[in-house]
C-alpha cells in the first residue's frame, strides 16, 4: 500500500460543552477512494475541515507530505461579494486557472456569466464543483457532492472521479454513487473512528459484524448503557432486517400495477370499474403543458391510484416540477384535464426546508412549545417521538440554527409525518440525511397508507421506494415505466442507442447484410461471462474480508499490499467482462 500523503494522530476537538471526538487516528493513501460514513451530526462535515486545514483540532497532530494539495469542496459554497459564478469560482490567492475552471463548466452545463445571487442551487453546486475539480488536487474532499444535482451531472461525476490520480474522501448519501466509486471506508461512530479496506458496497455487512460484537460486549456493561445500546441497535441493524421484508412488499406492488398498465410504452391504465380495489386519486388525461414555444408536458395520460408511490426523475429543466405541479393540481394545463379526488389531504415537504425558523427549538417545532405531540391520532412524548426519528431526546432543547442541515430535514420529516394525511410530496427529500435516516423515511414510506409523489435524482432510494416511476427526456415525452430508476435506464437506454445508430446507417451508401447470429467466440463469450463475474465478484469479496482485519496492514503489510493491488486488477476485470457481456447482450437483442 502506498505510503500515506496525509495523516492525523490522536485528533481531538471540543464542540459546545464537550469533545465531538478524542483520539482519532486516520491517514490518506496517494490514491485512496475513501467513504466517509455517519450519523447527521456524528462530526463528518467538521472532519473534513480538519483534514483540509481550515479550522484545527484541539489536540493531536497532523502531517501532510510538502505539495500536497487539498482541495474542500463544500455543501454550501460561500458566494458573498461574489457579482457572478465566474466572479465566486476565480476568488481568492488559490483560484484555478480560468481555461480549466471554463472547460469543466461547460461540460457540467454552468453558464458561469450567472448573477450568482439568483443562481439556483444546483448552479451553485455545478460553479463550485468546476472551482474545486480545476484546482488540480492530490487530495479531494467532496462533501454531499451530489446535492442538487440531476442524473446527468452525477453520472458525468462519477466518471470524472473514477479517473481522478489522487484521493478523494466523499460524504455522500447517494448509495449508488458511493458503490460505484469507493474503496475504502471511514466510519465516524459516536465519537470515534474505524477504517476498513472495503468499498461503501461492503459498508453494511461490516458494520452488522461490529455491532453484533458490541452487543455482546454490552452485556458486561451496567443496565442504563445496555438500554442504550438496545435502541440502538433496534434503529439500525434491526430496521434494516425489516427493510428486507418491505422490498418483497415493494416487488408485489410493482407487479400489481404492472398489471394495470396497458402494452408496452403506453402510459393509459385501465379504468377504475376494472378493479373494485383499486381507487384513482389523481387522474390526468390528454395532459399537455407548454411554456412559451416550448413543450414541457406532451399528451400525459395517467392514474395515480391510492396507495402509488410515484417517482418523478430527469435533468434539471426537464420539466419535473412543472409535472409534480400538474398532478398537484398548482397549475392547470393548457390541453387536456387532471382531476383529483376531492377527498385528497396533502402534505408537500420541499427542497427549502421552509419551516425550520432557526430561533426556535426542537420542541417548538415539534409540539408547539408543549411535552406531547399527536401522531397520526396518537398521542406521544416528544422524548419519546424523537428517539423514533433518531434523536437523542436531550435534543428537544436545541435551537433550529444549531442543527446540522441533516438533522433539520431529520426533524422536518418527523413534523410532518405526525399529521393526518393521504397525499405526501417529496421533493429532493434525501439532500442532507444521513444513510440511517435514508433508511427509516424508506420504512416509514413502505408503512404509509396514502399515495407518495416523490421527486428525487437519488437513484438507490427510488429504487428501495416507488412503484411507477415517470421519467421526462426533456422532449415532452413522459415515460411511464413500472419499478424504480433502474427499470427506466434500463428501458431507455435501448432508444438512446438507436439515435445514434440511426445516422450511421443512413449515411451509408448500401445496407450491410444483417447478420443471424453471433460469432463462435461471441456466443462463447456470451455465454461464459456471466459465470466469470460471478467468481470476480467472489474473489473480490473474499479478499476485501481478509483487508477489513484490522490487525493486517500492521502485521503484515506485504500481503496488505498485495490484496488491494490484487482487487483493484479485479475491480477492472469485472468491469471489462460487464461492458463487454452489455455489448453482447445488445447484439443478441438486436438479432431478436
Amino acid at each position: 500500500m502506498a505510503a500515506p500523503v496525509l495523516s492525523f494522530e490522536n485528533l481531538g476537538l471540543v464542540q459546545g460543552h464537550g469533545w465531538l471526538f478524542r483520539g482519532l487516528n486516520l491517514y490518506v493513501g496517494e490514491r485512496d477512494r475513501l467513504a466517509l460514513i455517519g450519523r447527521n451530526g456524528a462530526g463528518k462535515t467538521t472532519l473534513l475541515k480538519l483534514i483540509a486545514g481550515t479550522i484545527e483540532g484541539d489536540e493531536g497532530r497532523r502531517t501532510i507530505v510538502p505539495g500536497t494539495h487539498v482541495v474542500l469542496l463544500e455543501q454550501e459554497p460561500r458566494m458573498e461579494g461574489c457579482a457572478t459564478l465566474l466572479d465566486y469560482v476565480l476568488s481568492g490567492s488559490d483560484a484555478p486557472p480560468r481555461h480549466e475552471a471554463e472547460a469543466i463548466a461547460d461540460q457540467l452545463g454552468i453558464d458561469l456569466s450567472r448573477e450568482a445571487k439568483t443562481a439556483s442551487g444546483g448552479e451553485r453546486r455545478r460553479a463550485a464543483i468546476a472551482r474545486a475539480l480545476a484546482m488540480n488536487p492530490d487530495v479531494l474532499l467532496l462533501d454531499e457532492p451530489t446535492n442538487h444535482l440531476d442524473l446527468a451531472a452525477i453520472e458525468w461525476l462519477e466518471d470524472w472521479l473514477s479517473r481522478f490520480n489522487g484521493a478523494f474522501i466523499v460524504i455522500s448519501h447517494d448509495r449508488t454513487f458511493l458503490t460505484r466509486l469507493t474503496r475504502s471506508t471511514l466510519w465516524l461512530d459516536r465519537g470515534t473512528i474505524r477504517r476498513a479496506e472495503v468499498g461503501f458496497g461492503g459498508f453494511e455487512a461490516w458494520t452488522d459484524q461490529v455491532y453484533a460484537e458490541e452487543e455482546r460486549n454490552a452485556q458486561r456493561l451496567d443496565a442504563k448503557l445496555k438500554i442504550e445500546e438496545h435502541w440502538l441497535q433496534r434503529g439500525v441493524t434491526g430496521r434494516r432486517r425489516r427493510n428486507q421484508g418491505r422490498l418483497e412488499k415493494l416487488k408485489e406492488m410493482r407487479a400489481t400495477r404492472a398489471a394495470m398498465i396497458g402494452p408496452q410504452g403506453a402510459a393509459k391504465l385501465v379504468t377504475a370499474a376494472d378493479d373494485s380495489n383499486t381507487k384513482v386519486v389523481i387522474d390526468a388525461k390528454h395532459v399537455t403543458k407548454r411554456f412559451g414555444d416550448r413543450t414541457i408536458i406532451k399528451d400525459l395520460t395517467f392514474r395515480v391510484t391510492k396507495g402509488d408511490r410515484i417517482g418523478i426523475v430527469g435533468a434539471n429543466g426537464a420539466g419535473k416540477s412543472t409535472l409534480l405541479k400538474l398532478l398537484t393540481g398548482e397549475i392547470q394545463p393548457d390541453e387536456g384535464t387532471v382531476k383529483l379526488s376531492n377527498t385528497l389531504n396533502g402534505v408537500i415537504i420541499d427542497q427549502q426546508r421552509s419551516l425550520m425558523d432557526p430561533a426556535k427549538t426542537v420542541r417548538d417545532v415539534l409540539a408547539d412549545g408543549g411535552d406531547w405531540i399527536d401522531v397520526l391520532g396518537v398521542r406521544k412524548h416528544v422524548h419519546g417521538y424523537l428517539k423514533e426519528f433518531l434523536f437523542d431526546p436531550s435534543i428537544a432543547e436545541a435551537k433550529i440554527g444549531t442543527l446540522s442541515g441533516g438533522e433539520r430535514s431529520r426533524l422536518l420529516l418527523a413534523r410532518e409525518f405526525a399529521r393526518h394525511s393521504n397525499l405526501l410530496v417529496l421533493d429532493e427529500p434525501t439532500n442532507d440525511l444521513d444513510l440511517e435516516t435514508l433508511d427509516l423515511l424508506q420504512e416509514v414510506i413502505a408503512d404509509y397508507e396514502g399515495t407518495v409523489l416523490i421527486v428525487s435524482h437519488d437513484r438507490d432510494f427510488l429504487d428501495r421506494t416507488v412503484t411507477v416511476t415517470l421519467g421526462l427526456d426533456g422532449s415532452g415525452t413522459v415515460d411511464v415505466v413500472v419499478g424504480g430508476y433502474a427499470d427506466w435506464e434500463a428501458k431507455r437506454r435501448p432508444k438512446v442507442d438507436a439515435k445514434k445508430a440511426a445516422p450511421k446507417a443512413a449515411a451509408a451508401p448500401e445496407a450491410p447484410k444483417k447478420a443471424t447470429k453471433l460469432s463462435y467466440k461471441d456466443q462463447r463469450d456470451y455465454d461464459l461471462l456471466p459465470r466469470r463475474i460471478e467468481e470476480i465478484e467472489a474473489q473480490i469479496a473474499k479478499d476485501e474480508a481478509a483487508m477489513a482485519d484490522p490487525d493486517l496492514y500492521t502485521k503484515n503489510p506485504d500481503k496488505f499490499a498485495k490484496l488491494s493491488d490484487g482487487v483493484g486488477k479485479l475491480r477492472d476485470e469485472k468491469d471489462a467482462a460487464e461492458m463487454r457481456w452489455l455489448e453482447l447482450a445488445e447484439m443478441v437483442d438486436a438479432l431478436g
